[in-house]
């Protein structure tokens, strides 16, 4: 057995790089519209916070819809083609963005950004310039979302292809860190390019911003072609590793009739007849969200409470330091539940779950951000730096709950029907965010909540909800699947 160990291919952490990467390019594609709307680009249309927060609520909506048929699509066409399709779609679609100021200049008649800039805020002419770049803008994101809707189906069903089950959580963990390193470059790199290509007179310098990062997805391409095979087919992958890989299988002395289980599929509909899927639902429908309220909104609260504007050294720095927080702290979420496994010897849902709860209590947190804010910037980043390191540990975990009760060939599937339960209930957030945002601006002192007032207040209120809500969403899916219970595939 030593021996065995010693010869194992690791081609498997390879996948996993892989997965980091396009998850990385995934949410800086996502990410380069939070970081030069409110210094870039609502300037020069005319944004308020409610236009703002109408387009990324749509965006959620429109990747909700796009994951409930994301999953089904990737089983469907397998995860190397699917994933494929995926990346360059939403590679597409963020190059798309920057031409959204063009078009509205052509469609509003204008000569030049410029002209449109020079138009009277508040005025019907602002009103339409508006309006007719945020539908461009949604368009575009509509795109965007249709590509990403497909990135977290096909990684975890890579995962599940890779990786036994008491080794999904470190690994998903891994590349889900994705998420924090692409939030976390993003801030120090994208408004300082969209700065660079502004001082030089290249438009507004934010759609070469957009042009650069989404061409990224397209070299990620060329290097999945070159490197992904299920592991049966996989030259890098020898018969210790595949052995490894498939420690679960109850027929491992079998294994044509291990692939032909592996075949059978679930279909869309029944999926929904499952409480293990309802509990899935609500995991990522009460904090999908608050994930993307922070990788939305962090920027502008920084610019609107502090008066730190993104491409600024004190703003770079602050959202910097507050996704650093979340990349180093979030990847120890994987492994906390392995060693539940391998220490206690709880079982992996088990150990899932204990882990799960641990991490929902540490966005309460965030509910002390607004009020130490109060001394210093650096509070706020802190403390919402940890909460976010709490939500990606608890939606890797999250995710590999579905290989713990789900067949292979359904991971995708309901990963996609999670994901639109996630989009869906952002969409509430996003939009709720930006018009409580707008208003509370509006009242100014009329509007007190807990000693702040205005939009201090409005800032204050959504802190409140993201700080609870890991918690309410446990205490459903532990109601709902309260023991470990596995989904069979019936002949």
């Amino acid at each position: 057995m030593s021996t065995q160990k010693k010869l194992m291919t690791n081609w498997r952490w390879w996948m996993v790089a892989l997965l980091f990467i396009a998850t990385t390019v995934n949410y800086m594609d996502r990410q380069v519209l939070s970081l030069t709307w409110k210094d870039f680009i609502a300037p020069e249309f005319h944004w308020t916070d409610n236009d703002y927060g109408t387009i990324t609520a749509l965006f959620s909506i429109i990747y909700a819809v796009c994951m409930l048929f994301a999953g089904k699509f990737v089983d469907w066409m397998g995860t190397k083609k699917g994933y494929l399709w995926a990346i360059g779609i939403w590679s597409t679609g963020a190059c798309l963005h920057a031409i959204c100021g063009w078009a509205t200049c052509h469609l509003e008649g204008y000569e030049s950004i410029a002209a449109m800039q020079a138009v009277e805020t508040g005025s019907a002419a602002a009103l339409a310039i508006a309006s007719t770049s945020v539908w461009l803008f949604i368009a575009a994101r509509a795109v965007l979302a249709l590509g990403e809707a497909g990135n977290f189906p096909a990684a975890i069903k890579t995962t599940a292809e890779y990786f036994p089950k008491k080794d999904r959580a470190f690994a998903t963990s891994i590349f889900n860190a994705g998420a924090s390193v692409g939030a976390l470059v993003a801030p120090a790199t994208i408004p300082l390019l969209a700065q660079f290509f502004k001082d030089r007179g290249v438009g507004g310098g934010w759609e070469m911003a957009f042009i650069i990062i989404g061409a990224l997805g397209y070299i990620w391409m060329g290097l999945w072609v070159f490197m992904y095979e299920k592991p049966e087919k996989s030259k890098h992958v020898n018969q210790a590793e595949l052995d490894y890989i498939h420690q679960d299988d109850e027929v491992e002395a079998k294994p044509e009739v291990k692939e032909e289980k592996k075949e059978k599929q679930i279909s869309l509909w029944k999926c929904f007849t499952f409480k293990q899927t309802w509990a899935f639902i609500t995991g990522k429908f009460f904090t999908d969200g608050v994930w993307w309220f922070f990788l939305f909104w962090a920027p502008a609260y920084f610019s609107d409470q502090f008066g730190y504007h993104s491409s600024s050294g004190m703003g770079v720095a602050l959202i910097t330091t507050l996704y650093a927080i979340v990349t180093i702290l979030s990847i120890f979420g994987g492994y906390l539940p392995k060693l539940f496994v391998e220490k206690k010897g709880m079982n992996p849902y088990n150990g899932r779950m204990l882990a799960m709860l641990i991490f929902a209590f540490i966005p309460i947190v965030a509910l002390f951000a607004q009020p130490l804010g109060a001394k210093s910037a650096w509070w706020p980043a802190i403390l919402i730096g940890l909460a976010g390191a709490a939500h990606q540990a608890w939606s890797a975990n999250l995710f590999s709950t579905i290989g713990d009760m789900f067949p292979k060939s359904a991971v995708a599937t309901i990963t996609g029907i999670g994901g639109m339960a996630g989009g869906i209930g952002s969409f509430f957030i996003q939009k709720g965010a930006g018009m409580l945002f707008t208003a509370t601006d509006k009242m100014g002192e009329a509007f007190n909540f807990l000693g702040f007032a205005g939009k201090q207040g409005g800032y204050f209120i959504m802190f409140c909800f993201c700080g609870v809500a890991y918690l309410l969403a446990w205490v459903i899916m532990k109601t709902l699947v309260p023991k470990y219970k596995p989904i069979v595939v019936k002949d």
